[in-house]
């Protein structure tokens, strides 16, 4: 099991006054602060809600704050922005970005649609809002499934991660998927070699992998899915230990939810730099000035939301469920 290491006694002296300062920021600036699950642990223990994708989009559209902080990246902050246009939505460092979103262009959806006029367009959260409101309808890891299988054509275009959309083809036979090329370069950095080596280390843990890993990681797999399935997983498994096949920051949360249960990381190599780089000091820093506000024009915010709008409603739908 991960633990985390100590801090000197004048570290945790800093760190207990940050969270005191975001503490009283939060309540003058009337905010609300988020984390994704990948988030470090001290960021994801000063947030009002943590979740994965799907779960932080449908807070952002409830919460009754004026300021939404978003620890997370660049995406996720304008997903929360296109859904909640009259709120400020906040992002603690503008550099933390998604290198999966950044593989996919408005250009290149362009072509691709051409080339495949009938087949709609599926595009997974981990995008850019205009290649959002050029799609059809969004999908995040938790309900990719639910939405491909929602949809009455053989063929389905679905941008911008090849591995996530490979593994839905394999469970969805009747459908065509046609990928473009991209991929989480977190989730796919990881060996066979290593994932072999710690179900060797740990014979009986079970292993969670995130749909977003290789097909060479997803054959090892005791189960696949979201983050939030995982806790799913974890919270209703017989099983006292798990190797976690996504993310690091992953196993903070499974500890604090599940603390009787052990968790192990699969590989060191299962970080993503754009998640750790909000720290406190950043968060505090964004409430005290109100930065980094990330909002989206009308003209792509609109047709971003109607894409949205349709993911939302095929999970409302009876038997869709994720």
């Amino acid at each position: 099991m991960v633990k985390p290491a100590k801090r000197p006694v004048a570290d945790k002296q800093y760190q207990r006054d940050l969270q005191k300062k975001i503490a009283i920021l939060k309540k003058q600036r009337h905010a609300v602060i988020l984390a994704h699950n990948y988030q470090r642990p001290e960021v994801q223990d000063i947030a009002d809600f943590t979740g994965d994708s799907l779960e932080l989009s449908r807070v952002a559209v409830d919460v009754k704050a004026e300021v939404v902080v978003f620890c997370g990246v660049h995406f996720m902050a304008e997903t929360a922005s296109i859904l909640n246009p009259h709120k400020k939505i906040l992002l603690p460092v503008k550099e933390a970005g998604c290198p999966m979103a950044d593989m996919i262009t408005l250009a290149g959806l362009r072509r691709l649609k051409k080339k495949y006029p009938g087949a709609p367009v599926v595009c997974y959260v981990n995008s850019s809002a205009a290649v959002k409101a050029e799609s059809d309808i969004c999908c995040t890891s938790s309900n990719a499934m639910a939405v491909v299988a929602s949809l009455p054509q053989k063929q389905v275009v679905f941008v911008p991660d090849q591995n996530l959309g490979r593994y839905i083809q394999e469970k969805l036979p009747q459908k065509e998927m046609i990928l473009w090329q991209g991929f989480c370069p977190t989730h796919i950095r990881v060996s066979e070699e290593e994932i072999l080596a710690a179900k060797k280390r740990y014979p009986k843990a079970h292993f969670l992998s995130h749909p977003e890993c290789p097909e060479r990681l997803l054959r090892h797999a005791d189960y696949i899915g979201s983050t939030s399935g995982m806790l799913r997983y974890v919270q209703t498994s017989k099983a006292r230990e798990f190797i976690v096949g996504t993310e690091n920051g992953m196993i903070y949360r499974l500890q604090q939810d599940t603390p009787r249960k052990k968790f192990y990381p699969a590989s060191e190599h299962f970080i993503c730099a754009d998640m750790k780089l909000t720290t406190l000091g950043w968060v505090a820093h964004s409430l005290e000035h109100l930065v980094h506000e990330v909002t989206v024009p009308d003209s792509i915010r609109k047709k971003a939301r109607l894409s949205l709008d349709r993911m939302m409603a095929t999970l409302a739908k009876p038997g869709k469920a994720p």
